[in-house]
């Protein structure tokens, strides 16, 4: 998958929220998420698993009964990722995914309706930034590209422009 930039507004790049940081590829900036926690403090950012050249995020997940690991891009807004196992997901009906830490076990699913638009999941999986004030929210919905930021300090409007930054790469 090939990033393509898109404008990351001025406001955010000025008080940008710990575990976040901008990265410059190909002659244009990129949000990257360089630090996400579990409740318990776990931090799932592995350089062992490498996408994009940069250091994935570790998780643990469940989908239709199957578990295993799974290691998602840190380009905001990227959705490449790589899985330990092929999850089944053939039949006609909505898979969500469960994650967990793969450290403590603890649980990373919460209520959190999705705000992509036709999606209507009430789930989410959410990964703290340092101080656990800051968040990130994805829908736990299986192929919906629906991710929020969560930061308190930073108007809502600037909080959604950057929210709404998706990568689907080449034809997508």
């Amino acid at each position: 998958m090939k990033l393509a930039a898109q404008k990351i507004p001025a406001k955010f790049i000025q008080a940008m929220p710990r575990g976040l940081r901008l990265v410059r590829k190909d002659g244009h900036d990129f949000l990257l998420v360089e630090s996400a926690f579990c409740p318990k403090g776990h931090n799932l950012i592995v350089d062992s698993v490498r996408i994009h050249d940069e250091a994935s995020i570790k998780l643990k997940i469940t989908i239709r009964g199957e578990s295993g690991l799974i290691y998602v891009d840190s380009f905001w807004g990227s959705h490449a990722k790589l899985f330990s196992f092929i999850p089944l997901l053939s039949g006609a009906d909505e898979a969500f995914v469960g994650a967990r830490c793969p450290y403590c076990d603890a649980s990373m699913s919460e209520k959190y309706d999705c705000q992509q638009r036709g999606c209507g999941s009430k789930q989410s999986v959410r990964l703290l930034l340092p101080g656990a004030k800051n968040a990130i929210h994805v829908c736990a919905r299986l192929g919906c590209p629906g991710h929020v930021l969560d930061i308190v300090d930073m108007p809502r409007s600037v909080v959604q422009t950057v929210s709404g930054i998706n990568y689907f790469g080449v034809g997508g």
